[in-house]
């Protein structure tokens, strides 16, 4: 039994001699610089603005027609699950605003104004009064 075990490990061996010497033939033929002489090296010419929009410049066309959600918020409350379960038509929810505050004017839930209701023909409305900065609303994010 101890000669096939010899036989067996002569085998591996062998084969990973062969791999290891395939490795140094294939390391030596790429160590030129890492060069291959079947390929040619790449020609770039100079590139340029030429035509083209200054990098400075953004291109705003290509967002204009995303969809976005524009809602006003009056106001927030916190109350408990048996308070809100308690609730039926009538009932009053006080809430955190005064009257007269100016309402909070959210895009996809990030404020970006703040504004005072209207009515025009006869449907609610919002006249912007302060519209927040796009630094202030990066700092909001944070």
């Amino acid at each position: 039994m101890s000669d096939e075990t010899n036989s067996s490990e002569d085998e591996v061996d062998s084969v990973w001699g062969e791999a290891m010497a395939e490795q140094s033939a294939a390391d030596a033929a790429t160590s030129n610089d890492g060069a291959d002489d079947s390929y040619e090296k790449a020609q770039f010419g100079q590139l340029s603005n030429e035509g083209k929009a200054n990098v400075d410049e953004v291109n705003l066309d290509v967002i204009l027609d995303i969809p976005v959600t524009l809602s006003v918020e009056i106001g927030r409350t916190r109350q408990t699950i048996r308070n809100l379960l308690q609730l039926n038509q009538g009932s009053v929810v006080e809430l955190d605003r005064l009257a007269g505050e100016p309402m909070d004017v959210l895009v996809n839930g990030t404020m970006i104004a703040h504004g005072e209701i209207v009515v025009v023909n006869e449907k609610f409305g919002i006249r912007l009064t302060d519209v927040i900065s796009a630094a202030e609303r990066v700092k909001k994010l944070k």
